[in-house]
């Protein structure tokens, strides 16, 4: 499978026109058509249903863009490792995690990185834990932050030393704004907003259910969220209340949210992972150790 026919493939699949994708490469509408027949022919299905004067993707379609778009993004990436091999400390390393506090300390040495080594880029993905695991297990993430918890027997992982506290996101002028923290009892009958890891049934171990207890089914959950900010818009219009960790959304005076933490008290830990038997870029090798020196750093000073 050649890397440029994929990229002809996709540029007609987000085109829906070989007419459009055609321009836009400044290839032959005939050699297209050719390269798409053959790719049809080399995986056994047809990739797209002519619709009207569009180009719809069929299911197989649809598989291959997914596989195509993630091939491209390793090619892409393992290019660029190859161009990093100089005596320049250059390159790129790409962090995947869920929304957390943990980040500010990422984002520290970030900042110290490229205040030394200005070459070196950064690239965040945002996205759930399978979503995470995923990539990184794929290549396409050199380190993951994990919530916990989750398995990370897979993986080589350091503990940041940070934990997110669960609670409820609320409107200032809701009826339960002036408790201090909000029991089992408080969220049986709220109209709840959870993160779709909150209703997964194939982790191993969720740590929110089991918090709650033997009532968790009967917790009246009316939407759920995969970013905490998307959640707190629909607590803005007072359509219910949002489970989910503190300091990720501005609970300040000048909104009209704020944050109640749950009793008895739930945290979270992070770490964060990365393949085992992983070969490392320079660049990502020197962020590794740069972030071993900074929690090192952290740990010895809290000891002192």
């Amino acid at each position: 499978m050649d890397i440029r026919v994929l990229r002809y493939f996709l540029a007609i699949a987000n085109q829906g026109s070989m007419t459009a994708a055609s321009k836009m490469l400044n290839v032959t509408q005939p050699t297209l058509s050719r390269q798409i027949k053959d790719l049809e022919s080399e995986l056994g299905n047809q990739l797209f249903i002519r619709n009207s004067h569009t180009l719809c993707l069929t299911p197989q379609g649809m598989v291959l863009r997914k596989r195509a778009e993630e091939m491209l993004e390793l090619y892409s990436k393992t290019k660029s490792e190859f161009s990093q091999i100089t005596d320049t400390m250059a390159g790129n390393i790409h962090i995947g995690g869920g929304e957390t506090k943990a980040m500010k300390i990422i984002a520290s040495i970030i900042k110290e990185i490229h205040q030394k080594h200005p070459e070196i880029h950064f690239h965040i993905y945002s996205g759930n834990a399978s979503d995470v695991q995923e990539r990184l297990d794929k290549g396409l993430l050199d380190f993951g932050l994990l919530i916990m918890p989750t398995d990370v027997s897979k993986y080589d992982f350091l503990c940041l030393p940070v934990k997110d506290i669960w609670g409820v996101i609320m409107r200032k002028d809701a009826p339960l704004y002036k408790k201090e923290s909000l029991t089992r009892n408080d969220l049986i009958n709220l109209p709840l907003i959870c993160s779709h890891q909150v209703l997964n049934p194939h982790l191993t171990y969720n740590e929110f259910k089991n918090w709650f207890g033997k009532d968790f089914d009967k917790l009246n959950i009316i939407a759920t969220y995969n970013l905490l900010f998307n959640a707190a818009l629909l607590v803005e219009q007072g359509i219910g209340y949002a489970l989910g960790l503190d300091k990720l959304v501005n609970t300040m005076n000048q909104t009209n949210l704020c944050f109640k933490p749950l009793y008895p008290g739930l945290e979270s830990g992070i770490n964060i992972v990365w393949k085992k038997h992983q070969v490392f870029s320079a660049a990502a090798q020197f962020f590794l150790e740069t972030l071993k020196k900074t929690l090192t750093k952290k740990q010895s000073d809290n000891n002192a």
